[in-house]
């Protein structure tokens, strides 16, 4: 029986206070950058079956709301008081998402019985594998990407699994360092449980039980009335990594929206096979999975900052994922950058939804900044040093009532940056320059948000860097409304020098003393058209340091000369902009140049095809055979590509012709159709 609302409001606080608890202990405690600077951990409660029900707010990643641990704790063989389990391994259960991420939960007893589970996880630096930090898009299958754990108790009865814990330290580049975060992980899990007791003592186990799931069903009763203040009707929208593999062609991911009433339907069926390279989702091909959730809970919470954020959200919502497609990986795909994927998706979620809501949603966010990770020697001691110094990101899209965030805003922004003393304290690098990076933002009514910048020196031979989640230096992020893309994404190395060298997408390198590295994220869509923006905002933005009077003139039409804005000459270009802008009639997205280039070719019909034809080979052959019919499509000169498909089709006939190989297995596997 639903208990009261008054008591459930209280009772709701009760547990967000818990897990914010169980999160400043862990970022208290907590030994790496990552988890003590960057805020990359989460903690919560969930029910005996393993949904989400409490999540903090204030403290560690947003990204997990929706996660249900349920599958995780019916792989462990029952529990008693003092139990921990683990795992990292994204294909055990689909709860963990790519090697680095450790999760553990804890039950939660009272008289013998478990009322809740403590959960959580934290983003390991390193947990061995290829690669220094574990992660880069070069890497083809998941056994390269670290040490993996299946569910397993790490503690019993309260006791430590010392082997397990040995195997662990074993197989990483910096054990003191991992062991300190798991100590944080597990003091996390205590508060949760002391927290749990608390909850039961005040308000009765009863009142308790029953509350943590009418907090779910409230959440999942105010999430369906946010989808029908939207308009029903389908809604497509596609974006794009720019890599689907180093030197590769670009990776689509497409959804087709559907909103009914109080359900949406969010139909991936157009995105590209699974990749060989790490960018893959490991989803299992649950329609409610916690990554393709993440869109949908920033969507409906910028719609409406009431919504309570737990896992009742996603009972309004359900996705179709082909089997073997990026956002439905099968083992062992690599998917460590999975990361980057994600970022794109939830983009592609906010773009879908903003043609339901174009007055309520906001641009295209930044994206393209890597999270850098260097691997070196400390001179002064002597020891390896493995450390991520900062998340470079990008601020949010333009939205209809004030300009992006700068810096850190919409899907980026639960990443905090690394303080540039403890940077230089702590890893022998010397920090040139970190800050917002002018011309970043895309021009707009409102703006979108500016990007950030690092610009740092190495101090040691054979200094490695891993640049997790480098794109956007192709495709950049969208305006809508005539606002305009933001800035792509910057990544070279000894800027302005005779060795200067662009580094474009490229996410490990080594350097050594004196080798510069300067980094960019892409910068943020802008909303409405420039040309409404007041002068006097756009002037205030020149003085800031933020837009370059040369951009001004050139996006806003407004003239600020030694400082000083002219108002007379801007009127006079804003009025003959203004006349070029009528005629040319914009559409409600602005891509940029290289994204409608690109397009020429790969229109809806022709991606429309290629799904098609893709869809009839086997999962393994499907990257190859993209990468075979793209090459045969983009020989042809453009006069000699329709652009209805058929000459994807042609394509892939001449693929199979070529393969004796192929031609096996589509025979094979008609024969047992």
């Amino acid at each position: 029986m639903p208990i009261d609302k008054v008591t459930l409001a209280i009772l709701g606080n009760h547990a967000r206070a818990a897990a914010e608890s169980m999160a400043y202990t862990l970022y208290r405690t907590a030994h790496s950058t990552f988890v003590k600077e960057t805020e990359d951990f989460t903690t919560g409660l969930t029910t005996p079956a393993g949904a989400t029900f409490a999540t903090p707010t204030e403290l560690g990643a947003t990204w997990f709301v929706c996660l249900d641990y349920g599958n995780a704790i019916r792989a462990i063989d029952g529990y008693e008081e003092g139990d921990i389990c683990l795992t990292n391994d994204p294909y055990s259960g689909y709860v963990c998402t790519h090697p680095p991420d450790l999760h553990l939960w804890q039950p939660i007893f009272h008289r013998g019985e478990v009322v809740s589970f403590a959960v959580g996880h934290i983003h390991n630096t390193d947990v061995g594998g290829a690669v220094p930090a574990s992660l880069s898009r070069t890497l083809t299958e998941v056994h390269q990407e670290g040490l993996r754990i299946p569910p397993m108790k790490l503690a019993r009865r309260g006791e430590l699994d010392r082997s397990l814990l040995d195997v662990m330290w074993t197989n990483v580049r910096m054990p003191e360092q991992n062991w300190g975060d798991l100590k944080a992980q597990i003091a996390a899990m205590r508060t949760g449980e002391r927290k749990v007791h608390e909850m039961i003592a005040r308000f009765g186990v009863d009142t308790f039980r029953s509350g943590v799931e009418d907090l779910l069903d409230y959440a999942e009763a105010q999430a369906r009335r946010v989808v029908r203040s939207l308009p029903d009707g389908e809604y497509f929208f596609s974006d794009y990594i720019d890599e689907d593999a180093p030197g590769g062609h670009p990776c689509r991911i497409a959804l087709r929206l559907e909103i009914r009433d109080d359900e949406v339907v969010l139909d991936f069926s157009g995105s590209d096979p699974q990749l060989e390279s790490s960018i893959n989702m490991p989803t299992g091909g649950d329609p409610r999975h916690v990554l393709l959730m993440v869109g949908l809970v920033y969507v409906l919470y910028s719609l409406d900052r009431t919504l309570p954020l737990n896992a009742g959200i996603a009972r309004v919502a359900r996705c179709i994922l082909p089997e073997g497609s990026v956002v439905n990986a099968s083992f062992p795909a690599a998917v460590g950058m999975r990361s980057l994927t994600c970022v794109r998706l939830q983009g592609v979620i906010m773009g879908a939804f903003s043609q339901a809501a174009p007055d309520r949603l906001p641009a295209g966010p930044a994206s393209g900044g890597p999270i850098m990770n260097v691997n070196t020697v400390d001179n002064r001691t002597g020891r390896r040093v493995v450390a991520s110094i900062d998340p470079i990101t990008g601020g949010a899209g333009g939205n209809p009532r004030e300009d992006g965030t700068d810096g850190s805003g919409a899907n980026s922004s639960f990443l905090k940056n690394t303080p540039v003393e403890i940077n230089e304290a702590e890893v022998p690098i010397r920090i040139l320059r970190y800050g917002l990076a002018r011309d970043s933002a895309g021009a707009g009514f409102h703006r979108g948000g500016l990007a950030t910048e690092l610009t740092f020196e190495a101090q040691a031979p054979g200094t490695r860097v891993t640049a997790r989640n480098r794109d956007r230096t192709r495709f950049t992020s969208w305006g809508i409304q005539g606002g305009r893309p933001g800035a792509p994404s910057r990544f070279v190395l000894n800027p302005g020098t005779a060795r200067e060298q662009d580094l474009a997408n490229t996410d490990i390198l080594t350097i050594g003393p004196g080798d510069v590295v300067h980094i960019r994220c892409g910068g943020a869509g802008g909303w409405g058209s420039p040309l409404r923006r007041p002068a006097e905002a756009v002037a205030l933005d020149v003085a800031r340091g933020f837009v370059s009077p040369e951009r001004a003139l050139a996006d806003y039409g407004v003239v600020v000369r030694d400082g000083v804005l002219d108002a007379d000459a801007s009127a006079r270009e804003r009025e003959r902009l203004r006349a070029e802008e009528a005629a040319a009639d914009g559409d409600f997205y602005a891509f940029g140049a290289s994204r409608i280039a690109y397009e020429r070719t790969w229109n809806r019909a022709c991606y429309a095809a290629l799904t098609e034809v893709l869809a009839s080979v086997p999962v393994h052959w499907r990257f190859f055979v993209k990468h075979r019919v793209f090459e045969r499509v983009e020989a042809h000169p453009p006069d000699a590509r329709p652009g209805d498909g058929s000459e994807v089709r042609a394509a892939f006939d001449a693929v199979v012709a070529s393969y004796v190989q192929l031609r096996t297995v589509l025979a094979a596997g008609a024969a047992r159709r």
